[in-house]
């Protein structure tokens, strides 16, 4: 699995780190067996996802192209969400993430490649 570490970042932010799936591997895995999850998941060029085989709860973002949340769900183990056709972008979280992060529809969220400099970006407490 080959998933590469970033930041979730909204408003000059860090609401925080997160693995980006960027090959098929990481994607079929995404968060499958865990039981505790510790920041976010993002899985790109995609619009809707499943948690069977998942231990936990999660919320789950929709983005759109820029990056603009258009929905939000909280997501039972053994569900398959439906499709959100103007979606580009999928973030998850464990459930409660969200509220605590302050992600919201109409919320901008940018993911930064962790290698990437960000002295302007203050992290925020999770």
């Amino acid at each position: 699995m080959t998933a590469h570490s970033a930041w979730l970042v909204t408003d000059g932010r860090v609401l925080a780190s997160a693995e980006i799936a960027n090959d098929r591997a990481s994607r079929r895995k995404g968060l499958s067996g865990q039981t505790h999850i510790q920041g976010a998941f993002v899985i790109p060029n995609c619009r809707w996802v499943h948690t069977f085989g998942m231990r936990v709860a999660i919320d789950v973002a929709y983005l759109d192209a820029e990056g603009n949340v258009i929905k939000t769900v909280h997501m039972p183990k053994m569900r398959l969400g439906a499709p959100v056709w103007h979606a580009q972008t999928i973030v998850e979280a464990e459930k409660g993430a969200f509220a605590r992060w302050g992600i919201n529809v109409g919320n901008k969220i940018e993911v930064r490649n962790s290698d990437n400099n960000h002295d302007n970006v203050e992290p925020t407490s999770q």
